[in-house]
């Protein structure tokens, strides 16, 4: 986890009083890292296991619209990335500290979900292994049980949705289901703490969470999750830091640093530069999981100069919640519809002049190329463009949408039956600084080389 990523983060929230305000005025830092930066990892075993965490995250997006669709609980089923048996996934996790004194814990930072949780004491064999200490809320004297007036509260919600009286100060336990497994615990509130060193914390009180004490999978290299969505339990949502941005260096590159950032030096740092793009996010359905998500407008791609065929309304948001396409940090490979993907396909593998060789095992990917010994790619692939609402155009380098591994160059792609979910995921979002404008409703970005940030 070599690769680190500072976060700056500005504070505007009303029911955090003096100490919001000063970060709003001066912003603090927290690190982030990224969890498949470790020795002897290589390319096809990063990919093999991204693809197959992103497997699992797409089945909980099914099932989670399928449960949407027939359930009347409010709260839904908040998404995450699941970790289990899979140690070179390419998440990034942001330190926190929470309670007083505060204790630092690392934390998968994900725009995919909402709610913000760690594991907590006392915690016995259905918890998993973290490289961090257990909180302990009897040890803190900040802690509160939420409760059952808060809004956040989603077992008092439940109840009341199904005419039952929240029990006595709503010390009621949640289950939140995932891809390959559950977490559960009690949600409570607790003083963060933000910040990478003394001079520049800030101490951000009320801050709703959840508590977990019992979990089916292990969330390799983390101790819970930031959620970073549209939901009003993600810390963007609780801190009302209107927007956030972050520029992420490239996969390959282990030792450098990248950035992350929250409230209005976002927009300060995104925007400062020139071949700024603007594309409004697409509304999204009203119920969760859905309500989450950033949902984007793709009106087409082209490689090069030759606009692609894709089927009009390929990646259209349906009426009944099917559909579309997001953006989503907690994914690594990006899916397409089957109808795109195809069309994505036959343009690399008409462009290169090199023999197609089954690294299906190896990568886990449907398109890759046999390089001669010790040799590199060729430099001939040009640009791939994904063309957003607005005019907004995403320009992918090569090595954006291409991934190579010793003697075989793959596309960095995966088809998505049609009618489902397609992910705009974090391997092509690589030295490309994009901002999140919650309140405007929009998503800016720009080229970058993100390791100067």
């Amino acid at each position: 986890m070599a690769a680190s990523l500072r976060v700056i983060v500005v504070l505007v929230c009303v029911t955090a009083g003096a100490a919001l305000a000063d970060a709003a005025a001066g912003g603090v830092r927290v690190g982030l890292t990224r969890i498949h930066s470790e020795p002897g990892v290589t390319a096809s075993q990063f990919v093999r296991d991204a693809l197959r965490r992103d497997m699992h995250r797409r089945a909980r997006f099914g099932r989670e619209l399928a449960s949407s669709s027939s359930s009347s609980s409010p709260a839904g089923t908040v998404s995450a990335p699941t970790r289990k048996d899979l140690p070179n996934g390419g998440e990034y996790i942001m330190t926190l500290a929470i309670g007083t004194p505060p204790q630092s814990y690392p934390a998968i930072a994900d725009t995919g979900s909402d709610l913000v949780w760690t594991q907590c004491a006392p915690c016995g064999e259905r918890c998993f292994k973290q490289p961090s200490p257990l909180y302990n809320p009897s040890s803190s004297p900040t802690f509160r049980v939420l409760p059952c007036s808060s809004a956040l509260n989603l077992c008092a919600a439940e109840a009341r949705l199904a005419g039952a009286t929240p029990p006595p100060g709503c010390a009621c336990r949640y289950n939140q289901t995932y891809g390959t497994g559950w977490t559960s615990g009690l949600q409570g509130s607790e003083t963060f703490t933000f910040g990478s060193s003394p001079a520049d914390q800030v101490r951000v009180p009320g801050i709703a969470f959840g508590c977990s004490n019992a979990s089916s999978d292990d969330w390799n290299g983390s101790a819970g999750l930031v959620g970073l969505g549209r939901g009003g339990l993600s810390l963007v949502s609780q801190l009302a830091a209107g927007m956030f941005s972050y520029c992420l260096t490239p996969f390959q590159d282990t030792k450098s640093k990248s950035t992350l950032l929250l409230g209005p030096a976002a927009a300060a740092a995104a925007l400062n530069g020139t071949g700024v793009r603007s594309t409004p996010f697409v509304p999204s359905p009203s119920k969760p999981p859905m309500s989450t998500y950033y949902y984007l407008n793709l009106t087409g791609i082209s490689v090069g100069a030759a606009a692609l065929p894709i089927p009009p309304g390929a990646f259209a948001l349906r009426a009944d919640g099917t559909g579309g396409l997001i953006i989503d940090s907690g994914t690594t490979i990006t899916s397409l519809v089957d109808a795109a993907y195809k069309r994505v396909r036959a343009a690399v593998r008409s462009l290169v002049k090199l023999p197609v060789t089954d690294g299906s095992n190896a990568t886990g990917l449907d398109l890759c190329f046999a390089l001669p010994s010790s040799s590199a790619p060729p430099a001939t692939l040009p640009s791939m463009t994904l063309h957003f609402g607005g005019g907004a155009d995403m320009v992918l380098p090569v090595e954006n949408y291409m991934i190579l591994d010793g003697g075989m160059w793959c596309l960095a792609m995966r088809s998505q039956t049609d009618g489902e979910l397609s992910t705009l995921g974090n391997y092509q979002q690589q030295n490309l600084h994009i901002l999140y404008d919650v309140q405007k409703e929009t998503l800016s970005f720009a080229p970058a080389k993100c390791s100067t940030l």
